[in-house]
């Protein structure tokens, strides 16, 4: 928290059926105070439209940290450690349907075991007794657009579970 411009709790909508977690803000996120504003954010907001949902609406976005690790490397674990608890909170105040994580370190981090996203994808975890899911991460899809086609077949399987 010392570095940080911002305490990034997280936005939308506090009835959520559909709770989004990354893993931490990045510079853009760090400076505006929100989740998922810069390029990352954008394409998320797409994916959402495409599956009939938008930011603030049903959707619930957060991260594991609330605060920008410094030089943007992954969080390390004494920082889950004092973050979880706040995370825990959004998740007992929201209570979503379905919480997906956004990327290996949320998924990692919300599973509690050092496993490739590959390993993740396509099973419903559990956490802490609500349905979790793993998926690609928007910025990962940015850096390989290859991985769209899988990150897509996620969501359609996250927008019918939410209307299940």
């Amino acid at each position: 928290g010392k570095t940080r411009n911002s305490f990034v709790f997280g936005v939308g909508d506090p009835n959520a059926d559909l709770m989004l977690v990354g893993e931490a803000p990045g510079k853009e996120e760090d400076l505006k105070g929100e989740p998922f504003v810069g390029r990352s954010g954008k394409l998320l907001d797409n994916i959402l439209r495409a599956i009939n949902k938008k930011r603030g609406e049903g959707v619930y976005i957060a991260n594991v940290l609330k605060c920008r690790p410094p030089n943007n490397r992954d969080p390390i674990p004494s920082e889950v450690k004092k973050c979880e608890p706040y995370l825990l909170r959004q998740i007992k105040i929201i209570k979503p349907k379905l919480i997906v994580a956004l990327g290996k370190v949320a998924g990692q981090t919300l599973v509690k075991k050092d496993l490739l996203i590959k390993e993740m994808r396509n099973k419903v975890h559990d956490y802490n007794s609500i349905p979790l899911i793993i998926t690609y991460h928007p910025a990962a899809l940015l850096r390989n657009p290859s991985l769209k086609l899988d990150s897509w077949k996620d969501f359609q399987y996250i927008r019918d579970f939410i209307k299940s």
